[in-house]
């Protein structure tokens, strides 16, 4: 149903332009919204007038007008004024809010069909069914993107979305949960993912800077048609889980870059507590100091070289090889070497995964 806001707004902008005042209720007389100061008696002759046949009527200087949608009267309207042209008023006034029904019913349609969609709770043959009587085209290229929003709630970030992404370019935008919101973005013809990456990107920034929310953003795979929307969002949000396991700093996650992490994501818990305890000793734990750490991610991010890690951290070319003899000697695994740092790199994302998990159960 349509806000009494929306109501009010829509009745006041048509008082100042034809100077005629308006008021909506409901079947039984309550005010939704008006322009004047209502009658007490207006109760009562408003609850007589929708049990009655008649769709207008004049009663004094009030013009009374049923707005009735699905063959069901949903508000009841006054124009006051017994002339024609306040009559005329009512019916334009009646016909506006009956157009407003119906693009708000459609909103809540399309929200209800894309949140059954993804959830893959419809029928293929539903599937096109509903959208065809909704207007969505079937084959067009889409991607889903997920926004995990931290420390507001969701109607702000589908709000200013959905100022973004307009239903008339074919994006549409739903609320999973209290603390997620979906994206699903039309995108043109040969679009790849570097265009969906600048859009989950402009999202982040303008979350940020327009409504102050730190948010996390990720996005599926670019999939051709409606019925496979579902298997966009099975990615996104496999996604959003893998990028805060293992690219912590990132604030985007593309499901078609999660690289290794998404392996490990996928496999048991079991085996990932053998593969550590083979690697690093049973009931080894690494819980290095931070100076050993910041060490071996400066050494991985400049693919192994020993001089360009040292001056990106400002110390001598010996130290930084102390640092890693050092760590050799509690792993037995020397990060100069290509196998043995893949070995270790791998560690860390197992270790960090299995703390993930500790969390989630607990």
């Amino acid at each position: 149903m349509i806000s009494s806001q929306i109501i009010r707004a829509s009745i006041e902008e048509l008082k100042t332009i034809t100077r005629v005042d308006l008021c909506v209720c409901d079947p039984d007389g309550m005010i939704v919204a008006a322009t004047y100061e209502t009658d007490p008696l207006q109760e009562e002759m408003v609850r007589s007038f929708a049990v009655s046949p008649a769709d207008s009527q004049v009663v004094g200087l009030n013009h009374l007008l049923k707005i009735i949608d699905e063959g069901e009267i949903v508000y009841i309207l006054i124009a006051k004024g017994g002339s024609e042209d306040a009559y005329m008023i009512g019916r334009i006034a009646v016909s506006q809010i009956q157009h407003l029904l119906t693009a708000y019913k459609e909103r809540f349609d399309r929200n209800n069909f894309f949140q059954n969609l993804i959830m893959d709770n419809l029928l293929l043959v539903d599937v096109y069914n509903r959208a065809k009587k909704l207007h969505i085209e079937v084959m067009v290229p889409r991607v889903v993107l997920l926004l995990e929003i931290k420390n507001e709630r969701d109607s702000t970030a589908i709000e200013l979305l959905r100022e973004m992404f307009s239903p008339n370019a074919g994006d549409y935008t739903t609320a999973v949960d209290e603390k997620n919101v979906i994206l699903i973005k039309s995108l043109a013809p040969g679009s790849g993912y570097e265009a969906v990456e600048h859009i989950a990107r402009t999202i982040v920034d303008m979350m940020n800077t327009e409504a102050m929310m730190n948010v996390r953003v990720a996005y599926g795979t670019i999939v051709q048609e409606l019925k496979d929307v579902s298997k966009s969002y099975k990615e996104a949000a496999m996604a959003l889980d893998v990028g805060k396991i293992f690219y912590v700093e990132k604030s985007v996650s593309g499901y078609n870059t999660l690289g290794i992490g998404r392996l490990i994501y996928q496999l048991p818990a079991s085996l990932c507590k053998i593969f550590i305890d083979e690697i690093l000793g049973e009931g080894n734990q690494v819980d290095f100091d931070e100076e050993i750490m910041t060490t071996v991610n400066k050494f991985f991010e400049n693919d192994l070289n020993v001089s360009e890690a040292s001056r990106q951290l400002f110390v001598h070319r010996n130290t930084l090889v102390y640092r890693l003899e050092k760590l050799e000697k509690r792993t037995g695994l020397d990060v100069r070497k290509f196998d043995d740092a893949l070995t270790f790199k791998i560690a860390l994302m197992v270790v960090s995964y299995m703390k993930y998990l500790e969390s989630v159960v607990y």
